[in-house]
């Protein structure tokens, strides 16, 4: 798609940032919302403007889509911090733009959620994503559901854990999946906005096992292969003892990154960026 009128929420993302890098390489005008337009990046004079906002204020967003053809929102948490809640910003945030893009009749939504979220809606930041889901099903847009495999920066954890010299599993960790780097999911979803698709679920090149991303993380830092595997009931009791003892504050992240690991998900694989390349490059900042 070129020189299309697109809004970006979410912009000075890991996912944002690479769809306005992309945006813009494809020649789209492109008004960027953040909260900060200092942290915009790929500036470009003919193609983007940065219009400050905040997602979770609707006053600062009135009238922020007119004559925008086409929405793209990655906004979502996975912390919940600032005082603000999953519902606070994945459901509401987007119900916000949802609501100025019905107004100025926008023709096409695009919203980023995660992989198999319909099927886990009794996890916390679930709940707020597909309730959104549904809002903007039933909104008369036309519209796009992206369900990505996890994220390349979310596979950090296991360099962190890989740093201290051993990774530690639930389970037999052959659990598979094929997580995604952000460039090539940007380029997925800029390449997908000329086509009429209600849904896509959309992975990485490479599938993985946990022991397989393990033993990347510690290679990549030069530690000898040492994975270590707790029985998976302890996982289901870790869940279980965060959810009654703390907020869903703490434990909303830990449940669901504890809930998607413990089983295999895997997408239909896109790109030709490697998880092993992006360690090994991660890694010298642990040097």
């Amino acid at each position: 798609m070129k020189n299309t009128n697109i809004l970006l929420a979410g912009s000075t993302g890991y996912l944002g940032s690479y769809l306005l890098k992309v945006l813009i390489e494809k020649q789209n005008q492109v008004i960027a919302i953040a909260r900060n337009p200092n942290k915009v990046e790929h500036r470009n004079e003919d193609y983007l403007e940065v219009k400050q906002a905040e997602v979770t204020n609707p006053e600062t967003l009135r009238d922020i889509c007119k004559g925008i053809n086409i929405v793209i929102s990655t906004v979502g948490i996975t912390r919940q911090k600032d005082g603000l809640t999953y519902m606070d910003v994945d459901y509401q945030a987007n119900m916000n733009l949802l609501k100025e893009a019905v107004k100025s009749e926008v023709q096409h939504f695009v919203y980023v959620s995660a992989i198999n979220g319909n099927f886990h809606r009794n996890l916390k930041i679930f709940e707020a994503k597909e309730k959104f889901v549904d809002a903007l099903k039933s909104s008369g847009v036309a519209y796009t559901i992206i369900r990505p495999n996890g994220f390349f920066s979310d596979m950090k954890d296991f360099l962190r854990m890989a740093n201290s010299g051993r990774v530690y599993l639930f389970g037999s960790g052959n659990q598979k999946f094929n997580p995604i780097h952000g460039e090539d999911l940007a380029r997925a979803i800029v390449d997908m906005l000329d086509e009429n698709t209600n849904e896509i679920t959309i992975g990485g090149p490479d599938v993985l096992s946990l022991n397989d991303i393990s033993k990347l993380a510690l290679s990549a830092l030069n530690k000898p292969i040492k994975i270590v595997h707790m029985p998976d009931f302890l996982r289901r009791i870790t869940i279980w003892g965060l959810r009654i003892f703390t907020s869903a504050k703490t434990y909303g992240p830990i449940e669901f990154f504890l809930t998607l690991m413990a089983e295999d998900n895997i997408a239909p694989p896109f790109g030709n960026r490697h998880l092993s390349d992006y360690y090994n490059q991660e890694a010298k900042n642990f040097i």
